[in-house]
């Protein structure tokens, strides 16, 4: 592997990608297999060297640190109650997998048969892009029809139980829903432990799963601290990419594609700033228009967690070991000595999927159950015993947009996600609070008498519950779709099932980003999944 770190780049490669996250990670593994060909991977970000990067509970002091994240924050939300939410993106070799909850969730069969109706291309579909997932996956639990051993992206169950968590489940049970084994085989209703991209207590990012093993490969050269700015164009061609290193711009050629892998947020940015896009949204920030796609930007689909808190008695939760410094040693300790304990927490221990109400035909909620509660990453952790049941509506219809504000990529985008602006959306938000709360009512919590501290007993009506699901939301980091697949015939597709970019030639988005509808789950394993099919596809055609 050869770097570069601020001289102009001499020659071309044959592929250059533009992103170093989860999608990037995994196409520059694959691609650069093939010594026959060169590749450049440009990340915005610096490297993974930082020891939160690696130590999983460092993703509390990877949120707002400019030195991991992009630091974004959404326009005023109305159905937020007005408010600007913080919506961390990774900046970093690994991207968003090198800060982020860990959670490995594949979504539910559902998912991605919906993706090959919507293409018109059946390989989306879920029994199609099953041995996907299982390439990339050495899971805890060896190979089969469902999971992958020879991966390398390492699964494994996390290092810790909390007898908080299993009350959580067993009043989950007696609410009816029940534990279940494995999330990730295409049905996720039910309760189980998450899951985790960890290997032996240490996180498993894309950047250490997929790229580490590549830094002999004398054809892949990695530039970090390289913003791209735009696309070159050459007609109907995209013929490689400008990017910004410590002031000064620089240009690489890809003689075969250009790749744009830096998601939901940065990919349509950087479209729009090479004059890619929607003609109203161009005009607004300044940039001339040069090939019409009015689909970039929008179709913004994110999963709102609405954040319920409860006091409880009787119940260690993190609050009253991490709030002394006795505590805080031993945790320090655990992770020393067994790479085990509260610094080996994934930010969420505990899945629940159920449905918000008895008529859904599915899961359509997800809960991240925490032993802990504060006020927002970032924040300290609550003087009382607390835990945070965060429940997510899995298939949001309310869709927002991403776009620039100027041509500048040092301006921060224009993101709104436009959380709760319909109307099945408001009512499955009422409902998931009723739920929390019944399931904190039930026989297996009664000796521990939970108090509810948010949002509070004082919102009983329908009217009421929407107010507090505006005033308890926010993100939980799953934005997609903002590049959207699609048909030929569909005018607000972006790029077409084999991810080319609808009209140019010799370029593919290949991130979250391209999704044309959100997955019913937590969103870094289908990215990876996407990467593989990318790969396959470019494979086929290189030659």
């Amino acid at each position: 592997m050869h770097t570069q770190t601020g001289s102009k780049l001499l020659g071309s490669f044959d592929y250059v990608i533009v992103g170093g996250g989860s999608a990037g990670c995994v196409l520059a593994n694959r691609l650069s297999a093939d010594p026959r060909v060169s590749v450049a991977l440009l990340e915005a970000g610096g490297k993974d060297n930082w020891l939160w990067f690696h130590i999983p509970v460092g993703y509390l002091y990877c949120f707002g640190n400019p030195k991991a994240d992009w630091c974004y924050e959404t326009a005023q939300e109305r159905g937020l109650s007005g408010r600007s939410i913080a919506y961390s993106r990774g900046k970093v070799l690994g991207g968003c997998s090198s800060i982020n909850g860990m959670i490995y969730m594949r979504g539910q069969s559902q998912d991605y048969d919906r993706w090959a109706d919507i293409t018109g291309d059946q390989s989306w579909q879920w029994e199609s892009v099953l041995p996907l997932f299982r390439k990339s996956e050495s899971n805890w639990r060896g190979a089969s029809a469902y999971h992958g051993a020879k991966g390398e992206l390492r699964v494994e169950r996390q290092r810790l139980r909390w007898d908080v968590l299993d009350t959580f489940a067993s009043a989950a049970e007696q609410a009816g829903i029940h534990p279940i084994d494995d999330f990730n085989t295409g049905d996720n209703f039910g309760s189980s432990p998450f899951e985790v991209t960890q290997r032996k207590g240490v996180r498993c990012s894309a950047a250490t799963a997929f790229l580490k093993p590549t830094l002999k490969r004398r054809n892949l050269t990695i530039i970090t601290h390289a913003v791209a700015n735009k696309l070159t164009l050459e007609g109907g061609q995209v013929t490689g990419v400008e990017y910004i290193h410590k002031g000064q711009t620089f240009c690489v050629k890809a003689n075969r594609e250009t790749l744009l892998t830096a998601g939901a947020i940065g990919s349509p940015t950087i479209l729009q700033r090479t004059g890619i896009g929607r003609k109203e949204d161009l005009a607004r920030a300044g940039v001339q228009l040069r090939h019409e796609l009015s689909g970039v930007g929008h179709n913004l689909q994110d999963h709102l967690q609405l954040r319920s808190v409860y006091k409880i008695d009787g119940l260690k939760t993190l609050n009253t070991i991490a709030n002394n410094w006795i505590g805080k040693m031993g945790m320090g300790l655990q992770y020393l000595l067994y790479r085990g304990g509260p610094l080996s927490m994934a930010p969420s221990q505990l899945g629940v999927f159920a449905k918000s109400d008895p008529g859904q035909p599915s899961a359509n909620l997800e809960y991240h159950v925490q032993p802990l509660s504060l006020a927002k990453f970032g924040d300290n952790l609550h003087p009382f015993p607390g835990i945070t049941a965060s429940v997510c509506n899995l298939r949001p219809k309310s869709i927002g947009q991403v776009s620039i504000n100027s041509n500048s990529p040092n301006d921060p985008p224009y993101i709104a996600p436009n959380y709760l602006s319909n109307d099945d959306d408001k009512q499955i938000a009422i409902d998931s609070i009723k739920l929390t709360r019944r399931i904190f009512s039930m026989d297996a919590f009664a000796s521990h008498n939970p108090r509810e501290y948010l949002p509070g007993t004082q919102y009983q009506s329908d009217d009421e519950l929407l107010q507090a699901a505006g005033n308890i939301g926010t993100t939980i980091f799953h934005p997609v779709g903002t590049c959207r697949m699609g048909k030929v015939d569909d005018k607000e597709a972006v790029v077409d099932n084999e991810l080319k970019l609808r009209g140019l030639s010799r370029v593919r988005v290949v991130d979250a980003s391209i999704m044309p509808t959100i997955t019913s789950g937590n969103t870094n394993a289908p990215t990876i999944m996407v990467a593989e099919k990318a790969a396959q596809l470019i494979a086929c055609t290189a030659y």
